[in-house]
Formats: C-alpha cells, sequence, structure tokens
C-alpha cells in the first residue's frame, strides 16, 4: 500500500485534521527511486551479509557501516532472511515500513525479530533513515546482536581408571606479548621474565625470543598459568609493555604433578562431548550494560569421561621418563585387556613431538619377531601379512583419548622388507606386547589398546585375532633369553621380565617392549646411544614402581 498523507503544522493540526487526503496504491517495489526501492535495496544488501552496501542506502553509512559489520560478524547466520511489510510512503517525503530479520543457523536454529524503521527523500534520493532499532527493537547506539555458544555446567571432568578426577575444567590466564605493541621488545621480553620467574623459571628470553622468531610479527602465548600461580608471581605481567593477559577456561591436571602426552587425546575427546552437548543464545550488546538474553537453548551436562589411566602408575612413569637427557617416551599398558595405564614423556621428547601413533624405525628390535613369521609364512606373502595383522604390527590404530588421528599414518602392511627397516608406532609396539602376554598366560588372542573405557579403538589394514603357537613361541623363547642373557640381562627389580630390545644403529632410535608383573612397558627414545637410554629408563621405572 502506498499512502500519501499531507501533514499540517502543529498550530494547525487540530483545524486540518478532517481535511487529509489519502490515497492508496500499489507499493510494490517497482519504482527504482521511490522509498520501496531504497527500502527493499537495503534488506536486500541486509540478506547477503553485505553490511557496506546496506550501510550506503542509510541517512549514517558510518554508524550503520560499523554495527552492521559487528552484528553481521558476532551473529555469523548461514542465511539471513529480511522481509519488509506495510510500507507507508507519506507525501512529505518520509515514509515507514515494518520489517522481520530472520536469522538461521546450522542443527534447524532459527532467530525472529521484528522491528520498524523510516526513510526520509533527500537530495541524493530516498535513504532509510538509521536506528539500530530497525535490526533489533531496543538494540542502542553503539550496541550490537551476537549469537554465542554456551555449555552446560557442571563441565564434564575426565576421570581415572579408579573413579578419581584426573583432568578437569579450570580458570586459566594466557599470557600473551605482542611484540608490535612495544617500542622495545628486548626490555619488554625481560621484564616479563622477570615476573612469571617465580613460577616458570624455564621461560628464559632465549624461549620467549624462539617463540617470537617462530612467528615474526605476531602475539605469542608465553605462558599459561593458574589463578593460584598469578599469586606468586613478581608482579603484574598486564604491566609489561606489550603483554595482556587474556583469561579463559582449560582442561587442566587435577594433580599438577602429572603430565602426559594423553592429555592432547584426552582433551580433544572431552571437547567433543562439550561440542555435542553445547548450547546457543542470541544476546544483545550494548554500551555500559550486562548482555541480554534474547533467545536460545541449552541442553543437559555431558557425561564424565572415563579412563583406564592410574594415576599412580602414571606419577612414576614421569619419574622415569626424565631419566635421561635425551627424547625418551614411556607407555605401560594391563598385559591382558590392553588397558592404558598411563604414558610420560620427558621435554626432549615433547620437542620431538613424539606420539603415540606415528611409526618410528625399529632397528633390530623386532628381528626375532620377523624371524620367525618368515618361517611360519614360507612363500606365502598373504600369510605373513595375515601374521603380523594378528599381532598387532601390520595395522594402524586410532585411539581414542589417546590418538591424534593423521592420514597417511599406516603400519607395515607386508612381510616384504629387509630386517632394520620397519617402522611402528608405540601402539603398534604396544599391541605386539599384549598380544604376546595373553598368548604366555592361555589367551593366544591380540586386542587392540585402547584408553577410554566403554569407546573402542579402530583399527585398520588388517584384522587382529587368533595367535599361532609356531609364531609365537620362538618369539616368547627369545625375549625370555633377552631378559636373562641378553641386552635386557642387567635389569634389576623385575622378576619374571621377557623383553626385547633393540635400535636402528648407533644414533637410534632404540626401543624397550617389556613384560612384567602384569604390565607391558614399551620406551622410545632417541639419539647417541638410545638402546642404553631405554634400558635406563627401564630401569628407573622397575626401580621406583
Amino acid at each position: 500500500m502506498k499512502i500519501w498523507v499531507k501533514r499540517a503544522t502543529t498550530a494547525a493540526c487540530a483545524a486540518v485534521t478532517c481535511a487529509v487526503v489519502v490515497s492508496s496504491c500499489g507499493f510494490t517495489g517497482s519504482s527504482d527511486t521511490g522509498a520501496a526501492a531504497a527500502i527493499d535495496a537495503f534488506a536486500s544488501a541486509l540478506s547477503r551479509q553485505d553490511a557496506g552496501s546496506a550501510a550506503a542506502l542509510t541517512t549514517a553509512p558510518g554508524q550503520a557501516g560499523n554495527l552492521l559489520t559487528t552484528t553481521l560478524k558476532q551473529m555469523s547466520a548461514q542465511r539471513v532472511d529480511v522481509d519488509v511489510e506495510n510500507p507507508v510512503e507519506y507525501s512529505d517525503g518520509t515514509a515507514t515500513f515494518s520489517v522481520t530479520t530472520t536469522w538461521n543457523w546450522d542443527k534447524g536454529r532459527v532467530y525472529e525479530a521484528s522491528s520498524g524503521g523510516t526513510a526520509r527523500k533527500l537530495s541524493s534520493g530516498w535513504k532509510v533513515t538509521w536506528d539500530p532499532a530497525i535490526l533489533h527493537a531496543g538494540l542502542p547506539a553503539g550496541g550490537n546482536l551476537r549469537q554465542v555458544r554456551t555449555d552446560a555446567t557442571p563441565a564434564p571432568s575426565v576421570r581415572s581408571r579408579s573413579g578419581r578426577v584426573f583432568m578437569y575444567l579450570q580458570p586459566v590466564n594466557e599470557i600473551v606479548f605482542d611484540p608490535s605493541k612495544t617500542a622495545d621488545v628486548a626490555a619488554s621480553t625481560r621484564a616479563l621474565v622477570g615476573v612469571i620467574a617465580p613460577i616458570a623459571p624455564l621461560i628464559t628470553p632465549q624461549v620467549i625470543s624462539e617463540q617470537l622468531s617462530a612467528t615474526p610479527g605476531k602475539p605469542i602465548t608465553a605462558v599459561t598459568l593458574r589463578n593460584s600461580d598469578m599469586e606468586v608471581l613478581a608482579g603484574d605481567p598486564a604491566r609489561v609493555p606489550g603483554v595482556t593477559v587474556n583469561r579463559t577456561d582449560q582442561l587442566v591436571m587435577a594433580d599438577r604433578r602429572l603430565n602426559s602426552p594423553l592429555e592432547a587425546g584426552l582433551t580433544n575427546y572431552w571437547q567433543a562431548i562439550r561440542d555435542a552437548t553445547a548450547g546457543w543464545q542470541v544476546e544483545m550488546v550494548g554500551p555500559g550494560s550486562a548482555p541480554r538474553r534474547l533467545a536460545g537453548q541449552q541442553g543437559p551436562p555431558g557425561p564424565d569421561v572415563h579412563t583406564t589411566v592410574d594415576q599412580n602408575v602414571q606419577l612414576t612413569l614421569g619419574d622415569a621418563a626424565v631419566e635421561v637427557g635425551q627424547p625418551a617416551t614411556i607407555l605401560t599398558l594391563d598385559a591382558q585387556s590392553g588397558a592404558i595405564l598411563g604414558m610420560a614423556q620427558n621435554t626432549y621428547a615433547v620437542e620431538r613431538g613424539i606420539d603415540i601413533d606415528q611409526p618410528y624405525p625399529v632397528g633390530s628390535t623386532l628381528n626375532p619377531v620377523f624371524d620367525a613369521v618368515g618361517r611360519v609364512a614360507g612363500q606365502q606373502p598373504a600369510r605373513g601379512d595375515e601374521l603380523l595383522d594378528r599381532l598387532g604390527l601390520g595395522v594402524q590404530f586410532t585411539v581414542p583419548g589417546a590418538s591424534v588421528p593423521t592420514p597417511g599414518r599406516p603400519g607395515i602392511a607386508t612381510i616384504d622388507f629387509r630386517p632394520g627397516q620397519g617402522q611402528m608406532s608405540m601402539a603398534n609396539m604396544a599391541a605386539f606386547g599384549v598380544a604376546m602376554a595373553r598368548s604366555a598366560s592361555g589367551q593366544p588372542t591380540s586386542v587392540p589398546p585402547f584408553v577410554l573405557k566403554g569407546v573402542p579403538t579402530k583399527v585398520v589394514g588388517g584384522d587382529l585375532g587368533g595367535l599361532d603357537p609356531a609364531l609365537v613361541g620362538p618369539v616368547q623363547q627369545a625375549m625370555t633369553a633377552t631378559a636373562a642373557t641378553g641386552d635386557a640381562s642387567d635389569l634389576t627389580r623385575a622378576p619374571g621380565l621377557r623383553a626385547l630390545v633393540g635400535t636402528n644403529g648407533p644414533e637410534g632410535p632404540g626401543w624397550f617392549v617389556g613384560l612384567q608383573g602384569g604390565q607391558v612397558v614399551v620406551i622410545y627414545t632417541e639419539g647417541p646411544k638410545s638402546g642404553t637410554a631405554a634400558l635406563q629408563v627401564a630401569q628407573k621405572y622397575f626401580t621406583i614402581k
């Protein structure tokens, strides 16, 4: 409808009220120059999420552009539908209209807001009179709409094998250094190091300089501290030029003495639960006022994550891993079930990025196994493949809560190799150790390693299953001999030990796979004399466990 209204002055208003002339005709936006065209163009630009074009059609492009840009970015909608209704154009060069804006996201999330606006005919043509309320009734100047994620409380925790809390969500403080925000990077670096020294003495000027060099000109997180850590600092890090403190939440170890390469996998799994149970909320944000909830939905909190990790074993592993001054990682499992009891590594291994999934050269470590496979398989390559698969050596594992899945990391798929040229992951070696332990106890079948109770490990590239006595017998004998008279014979406080030990040459890496006390122990080391280093870590573990 198009309604022309001749408005009288205030003094004459009462006298001419009855003389108002009203005429109507179609207001369909067919005119290229009328109010309808301008309003429809504004709505169309907003529907396209084109803040610049929409703002240019208003009486205040600068103000409109800022608010529209912020709102569109923070609403982050997949689709915006803008419907103009009840437009009325007046003969004095003004117009009014109603508008319904519908914000659409994935998973059927929708928020609809109805409001209204006006337009004016200027020398440059018709323009929508800018008012934040066009987007949402009551939206103030300087404000915006936003769609935020919500998470149910309490947050799930990660629990150990005994049911105790192993990891939980805690407030943390990210100490962020931005070199572009200080006139003297070196001075700020020294000042920051001095402030955090009481709690993070290993963060030196050199460490920060190396971080800055790795990402030139970009901010780096020097350290992440818990609230209790902040209380013992030598000052306020935020007062150092270029440094800000970002407060957030993070899944952390309940026992601060513990750290493990399993943290990344457990955090990923925990985060997947949080993501699956996350809610959403649309808020109106205004200067000087708390965000106002407009709509949203939140479901119940997710379940706790129950693991097979033994906190006492984990602590012992951590002490064993630091026994040597070269990369060392140690993994232990329950010898019958394949449950991972813990995994630890020293800082050298952390820097190298050693993990449970990546294949590493095994050198001579598995020669007794490969010899046995060759004898049993004979001239049948397919049979050799099957035997390796059954031992857990010819397959690839994805262990939820431990693995960080990466394409292109297969285990050995055939026995068409030369001794000393094979590669295995720590997961492969762990599965092999468990297979040997189960076979020795009268359960001649292999099982995959796992760390989450009730969550199966994915096995690709082959099948686990029954173990051929003709294969495992000679391997068991070789493991017994290695512990009794071979390279592992000097180990003490490890009654009943059976093991395989080997290196990939003088520069490593080195391996130790041992069965003892109902556990499978897998140790991987790198660097010169890595075979000796693996034995040192093993001895430390057997001594203190």
